[in-house]
């Protein structure tokens, strides 16, 4: 342990730079890939936006689509993060409200499904706030 009481290979580890590019890419993965999974069966995604009530679908489907490429573009370029960050964030808090109304189902596994999914997905907004932060004292510190 080190007089700041984190051991060494932490430090190491947060100081290495790809670790912040690497924690970035692990934020929003999921979304990149939701992306080009809907580019690529357009069909689907208008399909999968309709099944939540979206109307017109094939709109929803198109802001979806490029929320979920845009948002991480911009949080892996490490410019605009708090852009790409604020529309994933949005996204991602519509979303659950959208497909995880856990307060209007009846007691059981649904809805305890619906409830773990929701607040997960509260807690990557909260990460997305993070990824913010961090870019904007990255950003002062320069």
């Amino acid at each position: 342990m080190r007089a700041t009481g984190d051991p060494r290979f932490v430090d190491a580890v947060l100081a290495w730079r790809p670790t912040w590019f690497l924690a970035r890419l692990a934020l929003v993965g999921a979304y990149l890939i939701g992306g080009l999974v809907k580019l690529s069966d357009w069909p689907a995604a208008v399909a999968e936006q309709a099944n939540f009530g979206m109307h017109p679908p094939t709109l929803w489907a198109g802001l979806t689509t490029a929320v979920e490429l845009i948002g991480p573009v911009l949080i892996l370029w490490g410019r605009f993060v708090w852009l790409g960050a604020g529309m994933l964030g949005v996204f991602t808090l519509l979303a659950a409200y959208v497909a995880n109304a856990f307060w209007v189902m009846p007691a059981g596994q649904e809805r305890f499904m619906a409830t773990n999914s929701f607040f997960e997905h509260v807690g990557l907004v909260g990460g997305f706030v993070l990824a913010a932060l961090v870019a904007e004292l990255e950003q002062r510190r320069a």
